[in-house]
């Protein structure tokens, strides 16, 4: 399950009542690049390296009150966004603020901000303790000797895609992030299954 909670923002959690529902959204990765960066994140000692598959978050752990709106919400802005690369290179960090070294987003960083700020409105509106940053997380919660690790390790690293789509997430009662539609750019048609494994 993707983490909505790391890297820019700790707290992660919106204020709301004790029964709304929570929303992340993401931008999940091919199969083949998803699967070498979990193990490179795995190879860190990084315990999440099974749990969260490789992802751009768009919207961080989000109360809202209105499940069905958010839902509309997500689809329409789905509806009016466009595929497009994702490039990554190199590492940076959010240390010292949060033990997190990721990947840098360069190809698609603007886009991600713009479908950052349209998700983030409406029923998704909230302020946020920092400052928006498209990343993807590679080490986090490990010893600083493994975060330079990582840093280094994967300082020329290089990679690109196309992304079509995103996935809506809810935070359910076990306390698990379950992908509730995937959703095509263009159309904000839901597919029952993640991102093409292109």
């Amino acid at each position: 399950m993707p983490d909505f909670e790391e890297g820019t923002e700790p707290d992660g959690v919106a204020p709301a009542g004790p029964t709304s529902p929570l929303v992340g959204v993401i931008l999940g990765f091919p199969d083949r690049v998803a699967a070498e960066l979990r193990a490179w994140r795995a190879s860190f000692g990084d315990p999440m390296a099974d749990l969260i598959p490789a992802h751009i978050t768009l919207v961080t752990t989000t109360a809202t009150d209105d499940w069905d709106a958010a839902v509309r919400h997500v689809r329409s802005v789905a509806r009016r966004a466009r595929p497009f690369t994702v490039g990554l290179k190199g590492t940076g960090s959010f240390r010292p603020v949060s033990p997190v070294v990721y990947l840098n987003v360069l190809d698609g960083f603007d886009q991600c901000v713009r479908l950052h700020e349209e998700l983030q409105q409406g029923p998704l509106e909230r302020d946020l303790p920092f400052p928006y940053h498209p990343h993807v997380t590679v080490a986090h919660d490990v010893p600083a000797e493994r975060l330079d690790e990582a840093e280094t390790a994967l300082g020329s690293y290089s990679e690109s895609f196309t992304v079509a789509s995103m996935g809506l997430y809810e935070h359910d009662a076990d306390g698990f992030w379950q992908l509730r539609e995937e959703l095509d750019f263009g159309t904000g048609a839901a597919k029952t299954e993640g991102p093409d494994a292109g």
